[in-house]
């Protein structure tokens, strides 16, 4: 039941002036959460205890050994199709980095409030390299989410060093490109998937952008009220995911909602909406969410596939019609990254899908 006199928008304003994110209600000593981040139902936080466990690929050997090769690209068609995510081990990237750059943000988000206070802002413009704010869409979406978040863009030019945190500066252009050089292999590895030539999706335009995006979810005093991040699907290609050993990330799979528990030096991998499009539904991407915990906080790193804010963005990306025939036609219509995250960030996390908006 409404309360008479609760005045939403002035409390997300209130919220926001602050520039100290959910972390500041924490650090204040709040033991009963604000109604803004009271999740509408139960719904928002239903959890399965499935039995059911993610494919992890190991991709040792896959540039040495064909035979191998084949195997993984099997399984990651598998996955794609099917879970739309999947973990991956022997990536290439040294455990030391994972380590640092998990350490690099958590120093952001416990940096004096007055330095964080520097980077808030909720412009998205393509000049703003470095953005920290709290939920996005807080003024659009059905509820606040239990968390706060700092945006890089990496593409194309490194950030100068004093256009990032100081916490961020060594670590940040170092872990990106790294997540590069994955990414090429995952395209690769996808496009053999499709059955198409291995450069077919980096040709498409597929790694042309990466942004960083970087969660805390501070321990929740009222966990059962409240969620990290709503069911939502990624606005990316692919997202490379670098997540702690807290816990909380679910998928949706077989209708019901699997654990995608923590892998020490592992990376998650995840279909985006667009790479969904552009192959025709062969690869999923699946609805996901983060549960608000007692323990945290949780630190998240997730590299986002996409040129959504680069010079590129006006390219225009369809189905691929290597994969389309009179009995498998296009169903989606093209688009720009730009108009897809444009329409994405307007409608925010409200659980339904961005994709169908896009649909023949």
């Amino acid at each position: 039941m409404a309360e008479p006199n609760y005045d939403r928008k002035a409390e997300l304003k209130t919220f926001d002036e602050t520039k100290l994110g959910v972390k500041g209600l924490v650090d204040a000593g709040v033991t009963q959460i604000p109604r803004i981040f009271h999740v509408p139902s139960p719904d928002y936080l239903k959890s399965d205890h499935s039995k059911l466990t993610l494919p992890t690929i190991n991709l040792e050997g896959i540039n040495q050994d064909p035979i191998r090769r084949k195997q993984v690209i099997a399984e990651v068609k598998d996955a794609m199709g099917s879970w739309g995510f999947f973990q991956i081990v022997n990536h290439g990237i040294p455990f030391s980095i994972l380590e640092d750059m998990k350490k690099g943000v958590f120093g952001f988000f416990e940096e004096d409030n007055e330095v964080k206070k520097k980077w808030y802002t909720r412009d998205m413009n393509e000049k703003q390299r470095v953005v920290y704010n709290s939920n996005f869409d807080l003024f659009s979406s059905p509820v606040a989410n239990w968390r706060d978040t700092i945006f890089c863009d990496m593409a194309h030019i490194t950030p100068q060093p004093d256009e990032l945190p100081p916490s961020c500066r060594d670590i940040w252009p170092e872990y990106s490109s790294q997540v590069m050089k994955v990414g090429g292999c995952l395209f690769e590895l996808l496009s053999e998937a499709l059955g198409l030539k291995p450069d077919h999706l980096s040709n498409m335009g597929c790694l042309e952008g990466v942004a960083l995006i970087a969660h805390y979810y501070p321990a929740c005093p009222q966990p059962e009220l409240a969620i990290g991040i709503p069911d939502h699907a990624d606005n990316s290609f692919i997202t490379i995911l670098l997540q702690d050993d807290v816990g909380g990330l679910k998928v949706f799979y077989e209708n019901q909602w699997t654990d995608v528990p923590p892998i020490k030096g592992a990376l998650v991998i995840n279909a985006g909406d667009l790479l969904q499009l552009i192959s025709n539904d062969e690869f999923i991407s699946s609805q996901h969410k983060v549960l608000a915990n007692s323990v945290g906080p949780r630190v998240s790193v997730a590299s986002f596939f996409s040129t959504g804010r680069t010079t590129t963005a006006s390219k225009v990306f369809e189905p691929i019609k290597e994969l389309l025939s009179e009995n498998n036609p296009a169903k989606y219509r093209a688009t720009t990254t730009k108009e897809y995250n444009s329409y994405y960030m307007r409608k925010g996390l409200d659980g339904s899908s961005a994709l169908s908006h896009f649909k023949i």
